[in-house]
């Protein structure tokens, strides 16, 4: 660090010690203490950055007007977020089924009794064609695991996918001597 930013860290460390707990009761007083940090961290963020622009004599007006437009800023992003998820809400559910598995509603099936990780890890492989290396660096594990965890997974397929075929033909497999029964 040289000089000056040594110099501006102490500045600005000294405003912070002036104007902290002022802001902080400001922003308490006008919107939900959660919020009120994420604001107080944002103004924080705003002072660094303009501390040259902070007047030397008298600050904490010139802080609260920051804290201020902050604040609006986070209340109209809020607004915002909130009008959005109001609009999709109201939106028709969309189903997108990039394998397929629509088309064979016995895979759908099978997929749905999988639990999300599970599915997530058959869909990268099946649906975006990685590798058990590639998989692993997308769900940060070893690829050893993936490879562990997609034989597992596929065996449970092929078992879900047979018993459903069993079902579906009017057989039944015998729980004493595994053999095919008709009903």
């Amino acid at each position: 660090m040289t000089t000056t930013d040594i110099d501006r860290a102490g500045r600005y460390e000294a405003l912070v010690a002036e104007v902290y707990e002022p802001l902080v009761r400001y922003l308490r007083r006008r919107t939900p203490p959660h919020d009120a940090d994420d604001v107080m961290g944002d103004v924080l963020l705003t002072l660094w950055r303009r501390l040259d622009a902070v007047p030397e004599s008298q600050p904490l007006p010139w802080c609260y007007g920051v804290a201020r437009r902050t604040l609006a800023n986070h209340r109209r992003g809020t607004r915002r977020r909130l009008q959005l998820v109001a609009k999709l809400e109201a939106q028709p559910p969309v189903t997108v089924d990039p394998g397929g598995a629509d088309d064979h509603p016995e895979l759908a099936a099978a997929l749905a009794e999988l639990s999300a990780a599970d599915r997530e890890l058959v869909a990268l492989w099946a649906w975006e064609g990685l590798e058990p290396r590639e998989i692993a660096v997308v769900l940060d594990l070893s690829a050893n695991a993936v490879s562990l965890r997609l034989t597992r997974i596929k065996r449970k397929l092929a078992r879900t996918l047979e018993r459903q075929s069993a079902a579906s033909s009017g057989h039944k497999r015998s729980e004493r001597t595994g053999s095919t029964d008709h009903d």
